[in-house]
C-alpha cells in the first residue's frame, strides 16, 4: 500500500489541531461561542469531520459550541504506526480533545462508529457526558449492512484512476442519492498518491485491523451493557431505510434504556445526516434545547 498521499489542493484546511491519545495529532473544526455548552460531533467509519459542517453551523447558531474532528486515521488526523484504531483509543482521543477545550461536560453526537464511542463513554462513565445522540447505531446491528460498508471501504485498494471512478463507487453504494455533477466536493474524501491515483482518505490499517479483530458478538455485549447503564438524556436517530440498524434493533435499544427517546427519519439511509440534513438537524437541536439548553446569554 502506498503510504505517502497528499491532500488535494483547495480542500478545506482544519480550523484546529489537538493532541490525542499517544500524541496523535487530531484535526477538527468548530462553530459557535467557545464559552457555550459543548457538543462534540463524532463521525462514522470512513467519514470525516466534513459530514457535520451544516449541523455544526446550525448548532453554533442555536447557542452551542459545536466541535467536529477527524478520527485517528481519517481525514486530516494522523495515521498511527502501531495500527491502534480500537474503540478505546478513539475514546481516549475524545477525552483528550475535550480536556484541551477546557470543558468538564459535553453532549455527544455520534454516527455509527462515533455513536459506539459515545455510548461507551457514557455507559462506562469514561467522561462526563451531558447527553448522547446515537445516529443509526445500536448494540444490535444487521450483519448484511455492516458487511456492505466493509465491502465499500475495501474496494480499489490499488487506487482510483479519476474522481469519476470515485463518484461511481459512491453512487453504487448510495443509489438513492443524486450523483453530483460537480466532482470537486469529492476531493476532501480522497488523497492523491505519488503515482497519480486517488485513494480514500483513511489509513488502510484501520480496515485491516477491523478485519482481524472485529467481533460482532463482543461488540454487542459491550454496547448492551453500556446501554443498560446510561443515565443521561439519550436520543436514538434511525434512518428509516437503514440496512445497519433495523426497527427491531432500535426497539431492543429502547428496551435496554427505556428512558431513551427515538426518532425515525423515514427517507434516510445509514448516512442519516447526509441524506436528510434538514430533518436531522431540527431533531437534534430540539432534543438538545430541551435536555441541555444553552443559557440565554448563549443564544
Amino acid at each position: 500500500m502506498m503510504k505517502i498521499r497528499r491532500r488535494i489542493a483547495g480542500t478545506p484546511e482544519p480550523m484546529h489541531f489537538w493532541r490525542g491519545f499517544g500524541d496523535v495529532r487530531i484535526a477538527g473544526d468548530s462553530w459557535g461561542d467557545p464559552a457555550a455548552p459543548l457538543v462534540v460531533l463524532l463521525h462514522g467509519g470512513g467519514q470525516t469531520r466534513h459530514a457535520w459542517k451544516r449541523i455544526g453551523e446550525e448548532l453554533g447558531a442555536a447557542g452551542y459550541y459545536a466541535v467536529a474532528f477527524d478520527a485517528r486515521g481519517h481525514g486530516d488526523s494522523d495515521w498511527v504506526d502501531d495500527g491502534d484504531y480500537s474503540q478505546d483509543a478513539m475514546l481516549e482521543d475524545l477525552r483528550c480533545v475535550i480536556g484541551q477545550l477546557g470543558k468538564t461536560h459535553a453532549a455527544l453526537v455520534g454516527a455509527s462508529m462515533g455513536g459506539e464511542t459515545s455510548l461507551i463513554a457514557a455507559g462506562e462513565r469514561r467522561l462526563h457526558a451531558s447527553a448522547v445522540i446515537l445516529v443509526d447505531t445500536a448494540p444490535k446491528v444487521e450483519i448484511e449492512g455492516v458487511q456492505k460498508i466493509g465491502a465499500f471501504m475495501l474496494q480499489k485498494r490499488d487506487g482510483f484512476d479519476s474522481l469519476e471512478e470515485v463518484a461511481d463507487a459512491i453512487a453504487n453504494y448510495q443509489p438513492h442519492r443524486t450523483r453530483p455533477k460537480d466532482l470537486g466536493g469529492l476531493a476532501k474524501n480522497v488523497r492523491l498518491g505519488a503515482n497519480g491515483k486517488y485513494y480514500w482518505h483513511w489509513d488502510p490499517q484501520f480496515l485491516i485491523g477491523l478485519e482481524k479483530t472485529f467481533d460482532l458478538v463482543k461488540r454487542q455485549q459491550r454496547l448492551e451493557t453500556c446501554a443498560s447503564r446510561v443515565e443521561i438524556p439519550t436520543l436514538l436517530v434511525r434512518g428509516g431505510m437503514s440496512d445497519v440498524v433495523s426497527e427491531e434493533g432500535a426497539r431492543e435499544f429502547l428496551r435496554l434504556y427505556p428512558k431513551s427517546q427515538y426518532v425515525n427519519i423515514t427517507k434516510a439511509s445509514h448516512m442519516v445526516a447526509g441524506d436528510r440534513n434538514d430533518i436531522f438537524g431540527a431533531a437534534i437541536i430540539e432534543f438538545l434545547s430541551r435536555e441541555v439548553p444553552p443559557s440565554p446569554a448563549d443564544r
